[in-house]
């Protein structure tokens, strides 16, 4: 996460022959539901009063602070694991997910808003709030949350699971022979590679890695060389595992574990023979893991490396200890740590939930598989002779759309695979964000160039937390001898695009796939998205110019199709909407939808209020942030906000503008943010089959804009509401449906 990365499975699932009635039960809000309702309802603006000025821009007020908006997100992915809609072990991962979206937005959000603080308390933001405002509300929402996150944890998940006989034993339900069992693996696997520290004048403070645990323990008595200490840190050791489970023959075969926090602190006073341990805590401290990267290094490649050791050992921003743990010794750390009391959690429970155990097979438990289907037309061309070629037969018929995870990504790989054979290819190019050396992408495009293929990579190194993957990819392409470029500097290039030239019958012909996510084979089969193969000569042309600017100097390019950030898109963006303003003014209906991650970009923005304001009407499906207000009179009264939270993460970026009858639909990487917008490079690429637009705005708008039970809506205040089914309103899942509809999930053989 995301997510949230963030990922799982289907939301029609453990029951499928659950009855309406059945389903309208499950609707009914739980009590976590209910606190966590509050939660949000509590740190929302109970009125907007906004304004605006001469030049006609809007005030402060008209925005909703970004990072209190990814937080509002956060929350929502929370409200999955108390939601009874979703099986038992899928509840229990969204709460994973939301630990390690947590640890992400401490990390890069709240570590940010922490360096702005230390550089002056001024607002930069189109919101107005200065960082202190920001960190004070964050510290509020957060400290609820997380409270919130151990009690559905302890009331209602561990007993749930219980009753499934999947267990996380406490050291005192623990019987004789586990307890034995638990004494010689602490002797034999864990007592070896824990370092025990003493805090004394010799041994200062140790420097602990971002996110590791760690345990104080308060001694008494003398040591080896008479030292009264009372004070020592035993870290443990990355290599260990978190969760131990127990032999079956102590447990009949169960799902029972012990936590390794549980294995040390049955066992730590072994480690201090001689003393006694009257005090043993667990810690986590969380750093700043953002990479600081200026833009005239010489070789990116090299400063990355070197920043990476770097991100282990950032500014400290949150420090996690148990609710046991005594007022001195939390104290203690916080001074240690120069930490204030607000940067302190205590939880119920183990430190570190990003780390607990999920992935049982067990059949009712988790959501209902499903087969991902191959679309026709490459079905149809693979069934032919020329089984080698037979993906560029289909692609010069007609564009083929596959929306994932759906759709298989096979199609990808297979093509990427039949470019590296075919005689008749002479270059392959492609953009890399995301991806890994065991990738059958990366795989592919290493065959390729071992086959003769002029191969380029444009590998994004600075994807963030896969930095060292991307270097990894990059070496090992350029071994095989593709030429490796790391795009533009201080332009991340996030746009997904693969370019195929292939000589057919003394003539060059293009082929291209164009995507809204990453070339990530684990991504496609849990996060939401489009991609587009195509063989139009336009577009072609147009991937062939961007791959130029990338790789080589020059001017931007005058391209026919596509819209290009930085370059064209959101001017682009803005003169569509101008565009449905003036069909408003003149009359004429006017609509737009717009379906990405998060809206931030304050012009954007202010264009959407102006022409909510002339009468067009406006739906947004937006995943995560939105800093827009939306439904407040006499702003944005005919705009709408909807976010839909499920099995797969969102990830589709849609653009739909009515545009009088002739209607425009874009599909591309950037979602609605200055940093995708200005500072990153990206495509959006029109839908021209009809058929294809069709289907877009049935499956990818339409269909999400019927949920009512996955979806949440925001109101003006910036709380944000979940969607009920109205009585004797048919239960709709846009997830679901499309499972149903695409994969046949639910149907009875």
């Amino acid at each position: 996460m995301a997510q949230a990365k963030k990922s799982q499975n289907s939301d029609s699932q453990s029951n499928k022959s659950n009855t309406q009635d059945d389903r309208t039960q499950q609707t009914q809000t739980p009590d976590s539901l209910n606190h966590l309702a509050n939660i949000i309802a509590s740190h929302s603006q109970t009125q907007v009063s906004w304004q605006r000025s001469e030049d006609g821009s809007y005030s402060p007020s008209s925005f909703i602070n970004r990072d209190l908006s990814l937080l509002q997100f956060n929350l929502r992915v929370l409200a999955q694991a108390a939601s009874p809609h979703h099986p038992l072990l899928e509840r229990l991962f969204f709460l994973i997910i939301f630990s390690s979206n947590m640890d992400e937005f401490f990390e890069i959000r709240v570590a940010g808003l922490i360096q702005k603080l230390n550089h002056g308390d001024v607002s930069n933001t189109p919101q107005g709030m200065r960082p202190s405002e920001v960190l004070k509300e964050i510290s509020l929402v957060a400290h609820d949350a997380i409270d919130e996150q151990y009690r559905i944890l302890n009331d209602a998940l561990l007993p749930a699971l219980a009753e499934q006989d999947i267990r996380y034993l406490k050291r005192d339900e623990l019987n004789s022979e586990q307890s034995a069992w638990m004494k010689r693996y602490f002797t034999e696997q864990v007592s070896p590679v824990l370092t025990p520290i003493s805090i004394d004048p010799a041994h200062p403070f140790p420097r602990l890695v971002n996110k590791s645990l760690n345990f104080i323990a308060t001694l008494e008595g003398k040591d080896a060389f008479g030292r009264d200490i009372n004070l020592a840190i035993v870290p443990a050791p990355r290599s260990l595992p978190r969760v131990i489970r127990l032999p079956d023959e102590l447990t009949g075969g169960k799902e029972h574990h012990v936590m390794l926090s549980a294995v040390i602190h049955e066992h730590i006073g072994e480690l201090f023979p001689g003393m006694s341990v009257t005090g043993c805590h667990q810690f986590r401290l969380t750093r700043n893991a953002d990479l600081d990267l200026a833009d005239d290094v010489d070789d990116i490649a090299k400063a990355l490396e070197g920043e990476l050791e770097n991100r282990r050992f950032g500014d400290k921003v949150r420090l996690e200890v148990t609710t046991d743990c005594p007022a001195p010794i939390s104290d203690y750390l916080l001074n240690e740590f120069e930490l204030h009391h607000e940067q302190l959690y205590r939880v119920n429970g183990p430190v570190n939930l990003t780390r607990l155990l999920f992935d049982f097979n067990i059949p009712g438990l988790r959501y209902e598989p499903f087969t991902h289907i191959v679309p026709k037309p490459f079905r149809r061309e693979f069934d032919k002779l020329d089984r080698s070629t037979s993906m560029f037969g289909a692609m010069r018929k007609s564009d083929v759309l596959v929306h994932h995870p759906f759709h298989a990504f096979s199609p990808v790989v297979n093509l990427l695979r039949q470019a590296a054979s075919d005689p008749k290819v002479l270059a392959i190019k492609q953009t890399l964000y995301r991806s890994g050396t065991n990738s059958e992408i990366v795989q592919a495009l290493a065959a390729a160039a071992r086959n003769g293929k002029e191969v380029t990579a444009v590998i994004e190194l600075r994807a963030r937390f896969d930095e060292a993957s991307n270097i990894a990819v990059a070496n090992y392409l350029q071994e095989a001898g593709a030429v490796v470029v790391y795009g533009i500097v201080g332009y991340k290039t996030h746009a997904k695009l693969m370019l195929i030239v292939r000589r057919e019958e003394d003539r060059i012909r293009r082929y291209v796939h164009l995507g809204t996510g990453n070339y990530h084979a684990g991504n496609a089969k849990v996060y939401t998205d489009y991609g587009l193969f195509t063989a139009d000569y336009d577009i072609s042309e147009d991937v062939h110019k961007i791959f130029q600017e990338l790789t080589g100097m020059g001017k931007p390019a005058n391209l026919k199709k596509l819209l290009h950030a930085p370059f064209t898109l959101h001017d682009k963006l803005m003169r569509f909407i101008d565009a449905e303003i003036a069909h408003a003014k003149a009359g004429k209906r006017a609509h737009i939808i717009v379906k990405v991650n998060a809206l931030t970009e304050r012009r954007l923005i202010a264009k959407l209020y102006d022409a909510s304001q002339a009468g067009v009407k406006i739906e947004l499906i937006l995943r995560s942030i939105c800093c827009l207000r939306p439904q407040v009179k006499g702003l944005s009264e005919n705009i709408t906000v909807r976010s839909v939270v499920g099995r797969f993460l969102e990830h589709t970026r849609v653009y739909y503008f009515y545009n009088n009858g002739d209607e425009r639909m874009y599909c591309g990487s950037a979602d609605w943010m200055d940093r995708n917008l200005f500072h990153r490079v990206e495509v959006a690429f029109p839908i021209e089959n009809k058929k294809l637009f069709a289907q877009i705005y049935k499956d990818g708008l339409q269909n999400y804009l019927k949920d009512n039970m996955q979806a949440w809506t925001l109101d003006g205040t910036g709380a944000w509401t979940q969607v009920q089914p109205k009585p004797n309103e048919p239960i709709h899942i846009a997830q679901e449906h499309l499972l149903k509809t695409i994969n046949h999930v639910g149907e009875t053989s």
